[in-house]
């Protein structure tokens, strides 16, 4: 065990254990988008998870630091809530919002991140983008790209199931997309049992396709 302080707090916990999951086991909330508790290699793509430790220059996310003995770290700076705030309005700044007719309503990681941050869910600071998406078709689920905020959990998800996965990242930058992928005939995919990928997408940018 070791002991680190954590916002003014004493916490014990096990050398080389996640900081973020530290943070989140402690009661202390770090925002965060992308992580998963079960990831061995977190992506760290949502930038969000970031915090300040003594005797680094800059602030690093919490989701790829490994907590060791005596660490004093700050999760509340002005500059780490600065450049979360940054972070979230660009996010926000291509996503379709339209919370009224969402499924995650009430229950959306967005809506929990910008009361956090006191950031509206239209931020005005940033102009809307579109994004040019490919929008594919697929027998058992609907995907909605504009509400993808990239954050890789339903493909992780897969990945933890099937070995190959059938979800991956598509293109890049403001193109990049959820694409389905596996055997010639799409009918023939686990999907249509399986919907891990609709139960861990936090803004229901995955959904089941209901028979009409």
């Amino acid at each position: 065990m070791v002991t680190v302080h954590i916002d003014n707090r004493e916490i014990e916990a096990d050398e080389g254990v996640n900081l973020l999951q530290v943070c989140l086991d402690n009661g202390i909330y770090v925002p965060n988008l992308c992580y998963l508790k079960e990831m061995s290699d977190p992506p760290a793509s949502c930038r969000m998870c970031l915090v300040e430790i003594a005797g680094e220059d800059k602030p690093v996310t919490a989701c790829t630091t490994e907590v060791r003995d005596g660490m004093v770290v700050k999760t509340d700076t002005p500059q780490v809530r600065r450049l979360q705030s940054t972070a979230f309005e660009l996010l926000l700044s291509t996503h379709n919002v339209d919370c009224k007719n969402c499924p995650s309503n009430k229950k959306c990681d967005l809506q929990r991140l910008a009361k956090f941050l006191h950031i509206g869910l239209k931020p005005k600071r940033l102009e809307h983008l579109e994004r040019e998406v490919v929008k594919e078709e697929q027998p058992f689920l609907i995907y909605d790209p504009l509400k993808c905020i990239l954050c890789g959990k339903c493909i992780f998800t897969c990945e933890s199931l099937y070995h190959p996965p059938f979800l991956t990242f598509a293109k890049r930058g403001y193109g990049m997309f959820i694409s389905f992928y596996g055997e010639s005939d799409p009918a023939g995919l686990p999907c249509g049992e399986c919907y891990a990928c609709v139960a861990i997408c936090p803004v229901s940018a995955l959904l089941k396709k209901v028979d009409s």
